[in-house]
């Protein structure tokens, strides 16, 4: 179930709010790992320490990490004040968060009291590489918007793992990130996608709302094996808030595996079985050919009727994209290999932004 291994830090990579990478040293070999203060303390060179090697050694997709479970040395760590909601529950690593809801928190009345949306577009997402451009050209086009991110517990759990949050607020891309479920490390916390949502209209007062989950979605291979069908159950919560729900469709023609080709069959699944609600989605406008094929997934699919969809051209997300001192990536292709699937990224922000402005 899980790889354990005794290493002895060497030296700090880098830092970042509530993440640190480390040099370590394994059986007499070099590599490199991350450490979580607040789930584990102080980690310092010298130290000896256990790693968690598991994704490593399966090779998968954690970007070469192991991670620090503990310092040996013996370092006793005291509760800070405040919270009492817990995530990561029933595992060693439990941690105690300041939820929005509970009565200790200073907005516990703004959330016995908040029941609506009041019509904020949401945009929900399924990738975590749809954020960067989502908030890129919302900003473009109107730098006064207040967007806000929840981050969903559908893959990576601490927030702090995110470089792309870390880089949007730092450049005022994004003013704030959610963390809900048992994800955590947020500006906020909050118990699940419903309260967290209303916490972001009402406690961040947001223009217009982007969830999605963080870095590391799960694929199977299989219809049903994929931690992005969440987007369908997240949808029908925007619309039980009153929210406006949008969409984001995952479009590629650049993936080989057929199952993502044009609209990808995780969108699909979503629309067709999942959500429940006349969401709104939106299509970047393509080449013909291209469109033809779109289309005629979304005829055979039966959605045609069931949603709200509509072709948006903002081919100037891929300019911004390319002008981005952060540079934005999706299943390890860049923006000129996955051309089709930014600008449906670009589409979708451009869609939400008429929402808002309607109001």
């Amino acid at each position: 179930m899980i790889a354990i291994k005794r290493g002895k830090i060497l030296k700090e990579l880098f830092a970042r709010p509530g993440i640190k990478g480390y040099l370590i040293s394994i059986d007499g070999e070099e590599a490199r790992s991350i450490v979580y203060p607040e789930l584990v303390g102080e980690i310092l060179p010298g130290d000896e320490v256990l790693v968690n090697t598991t994704a490593v050694e399966l090779q998968l997709g954690s970007g070469g990490y192991h991670y620090v479970i503990a310092s040996l040395q013996g370092r006793n760590r005291e509760l800070t004040p405040g919270g009492h909601i817990m995530k990561l529950r029933y595992t060693p690593m439990q941690l105690k968060v300041l939820s929005v809801e509970e009565e200790a928190s200073p907005f516990h009345q703004v959330m016995q009291e908040a029941d609506s949306l009041e019509n904020t577009p949401v945009l929900v997402s399924s990738l975590h590489s749809m954020l960067l451009p989502l908030c890129l050209q919302l900003k473009e086009k109107d730098k006064e918007l207040r967007l806000a991110y929840i981050m969903t517990d559908g893959a990576a759990l601490p927030l702090a793992f995110s470089q792309v949050v870390d880089y949007l607020k730092r450049e005022g891309l994004l003013q704030a990130a959610l963390s809900v479920g048992h994800a955590f490390g947020g500006d906020l916390e909050a118990v699940n996608i419903y309260s967290g949502l209303l916490a972001a209209r009402h406690i961040l007062q947001a223009d217009i709302i982007i969830v999605g989950m963080g870095p590391g979605i799960v694929g199977t291979g299989t219809k049903w094996g994929f931690t992005g069908i969440e987007q369908g159950e997240i949808l029908n919560a925007v619309e039980a808030l009153e929210g406006r729900p949008v969409a984001v469709p995952r479009i590629s023609f650049a993936d080989k595996r057929k199952r993502h080709q044009g609209i990808s069959h995780h969108t699909l699944t979503v629309l067709s079985r999942v959500c429940r609600v006349k969401a709104l989605v939106p299509l970047p406008l393509l080449e013909e050919e291209k469109m033809d094929f779109l289309w005629t997934q979304i005829r055979e699919a039966g959605l045609l009727d069931k949603y709200h969809f509509i072709v948006e051209n903002e081919p100037g997300i891929l300019d911004l994209l390319n002008n981005s001192s952060f540079k934005a990536s999706t299943m390890g292709r860049g923006v000129e290999e996955e051309k089709e699937f930014f600008l449906a990224l670009g589409a979708a922000a451009q869609a939400a932004l008429r929402l808002y402005q309607q109001d």
